[in-house]
């Protein structure tokens, strides 16, 4: 059985880019989505709101997208030997997005990660028709996420560590044992256990005893 659990937001904390960002380049809504993203990180914006006006100017682009999008995703470093060093101390490790299935689920498997969990978008006639499928992941969603892999693990909510850098990671943090703010906005760095700077997340084995 698992000895403990380590759940990773994934925009700007698995990778490095902001997923939404990358698809409005392709449908030339980047500047207002930045906006909106930012707005939303700092806590200024209620995320569902935010998200369905982000996902809104992404209507009529085609499904062929995806492809060119994923292959402009960069993985943090450190990410490979975080997961390897997870596995190998006799752990789990998932990662929860406000970002959407269609580009989480093949990185993920990839990645090797042991669960993944993310929004869908809205498609018909082989386009985005601008809306998202089925519930919403955002901060309350993250929290019971975490808390239903803990259960499937067998792990307290004590050995279950978070990693995020916004406004929609303080809910799943608040309930682990250990909360790590990775180049965090402000509200995250303000009531994070930990927070981190160096952008390479394999500095968070020594954090969990798992490496000098």
């Amino acid at each position: 059985m698992p000895s403990f659990l380590v759940v990773l937001d994934v925009d700007s904390t698995l990778i490095e880019n902001e997923v939404i960002e990358l698809l409005a380049e392709q449908a030339g809504s980047l500047v207002d989505v930045e906006r909106i993203t930012t707005a939303a990180m700092n806590g200024e914006l209620d995320f569902e709101e935010s998200l369905r006006a982000r996902v809104a100017t992404l209507a009529g682009l085609p499904l062929t997208v995806f492809d060119v999008v994923a292959d402009r995703i960069e993985v943090t470093r450190g990410v490979p030997e975080l997961i390897a060093g997870v596995h190998e101390a006799g752990g789990c490790i998932g990662v929860v997005s406000g970002g959407f299935h269609e580009l989480v689920d093949p990185l993920a498997e990839r990645l090797g990660l042991d669960y993944w969990s993310a929004n869908r978008l809205g498609v018909d006639g082989g386009r985005l028709t601008g809306q998202l499928e089925g519930p919403i992941i955002d901060a309350e969603a993250k929290a019971t996420t975490l808390r239903d892999w803990a259960a499937r693990c067998g792990v307290p909510l004590r050995q279950t560590v978070a990693i995020g850098d916004g406004a929609n990671d303080l809910t799943m943090m608040a309930i682990t044992g250990l909360s790590i703010g990775f180049d965090a906005k402000a509200p995250v760095r303000d009531e994070a256990d930990i927070v981190m700077d160096v952008r390479d997340l394999s500095q968070v084995l020594p954090m969990l005893g798992l490496r000098a």
